[in-house]
């Protein structure tokens, strides 16, 4: 086959900050698709790190890569400001955003765009992941309209989106900088049209690196405070679906409860040591959201 019947109207927005290596891997997961985008874009958010900046500048003078690439170089704005200027400088009606030290299944491209392309109330698009570095996992994000969205965010960052429908919601917001941006993104783009929706293809297609002082991570030090932002920004959508918002949250907050009832449960029927945290738990229930009856349910266990 020609590598050119390969190619989709699909160009990848990468972003890169002090990256190193990681950024080949990536640039070579869309070198290995089975449907090749059109151009690479990598946005380099001023990298400070010569080791990494010296990666760049070879990947640029790389003549045998099978898709061009061009490397915007910007002042350090953050995420949303690079992933906006990448998605400025394309021209393909759909976008790959993928983060410089992630990368991806030979076939997420195929598969994720057919989802996009065969269902137009698609806003985006992407898939499962299987987790490396701390984390061994597969992280199964459920997509959907924008009312799950609302209490929680439920599609990767790296995902294909249609342009016509960045540009309706105006991008992703810059003043963002401390996390949440993508999920801040994710509703922009839900609140374009009633039936917009986000596809998920339920196979574990991007490699999703972790580790302990990831930006991820730290931004969930400040969820409350990000959470407060996003809920005034995207209040019609909130005040329309709040009974929806409210019971999603409680159903997410009863399953971890249950989840660590159940440990301590495991612990205590094992004749094993409980945590301080655990046996505090136990001295102390919280009031008016199941903690009571669920310490009840745990000290019943051997009545």
């Amino acid at each position: 086959m020609n590598i050119n019947d390969k190619r989709t109207d699909i160009e990848a927005v990468i972003t890169s900050y002090n990256q190193g290596p990681m950024i080949l891997e990536a640039v070579q997961s869309l070198c290995n698709q089975t449907l090749i985008p059109e151009k690479i874009i990598i946005v380099d958010d001023g990298s400070t790190d010569e080791y990494s900046l010296n990666i760049l500048n070879e990947i640029e003078k790389n003549t045998d890569l099978l898709i061009p690439v061009v490397i915007h170089y910007q002042e350090n704005g953050g995420v949303s400001s690079a992933r906006n200027a990448g998605i400025k400088k394309s021209q393909a009606s759909m976008l790959l955003i993928l983060d410089g030290d992630d990368k991806l299944e030979p076939t997420y491209i195929e598969y994720v765009s057919n989802l996009l392309c065969d269902n137009p109330s698609m806003v985006a698009a992407s898939s499962w992941m299987h987790t490396f570095g701390v984390l061994d996992a597969v992280v199964r994000p459920t997509g959907g309209n924008i009312v799950p969205f609302l209490s929680h965010n439920c599609c990767p960052a790296t995902h294909i989106l249609r342009r016509e429908v960045y540009e309706q919601c105006g991008g992703y917001d810059e003043s963002m900088r401390s996390g949440f941006e993508d999920w801040d993104f994710f509703l922009s783009m839900l609140e374009t049209a009633p039936e917009a929706n986000i596809g998920m293809v339920e196979k574990p297609l991007i490699n999703y690196r972790t580790a302990p002082a990831s930006a991820n991570v730290k931004s969930m030090n400040k969820r409350l405070e990000l959470m407060r932002y996003i809920t005034k920004k995207h209040i019609n959508s909130y005040y329309s679906h709040i009974s929806d918002v409210l019971l999603d949250i409680e159903a997410i907050s009863n399953s971890r409860l249950y989840g660590w009832e159940n440990e301590i449960i495991h612990s205590i029927t094992r004749y094993q040591d409980l945590s301080e945290s655990s046996k505090d738990f136990i001295k102390n229930p919280s009031y008016g959201d199941g903690g009571m009856a669920s310490t009840v349910r745990i000290m019943s266990i051997n009545k």
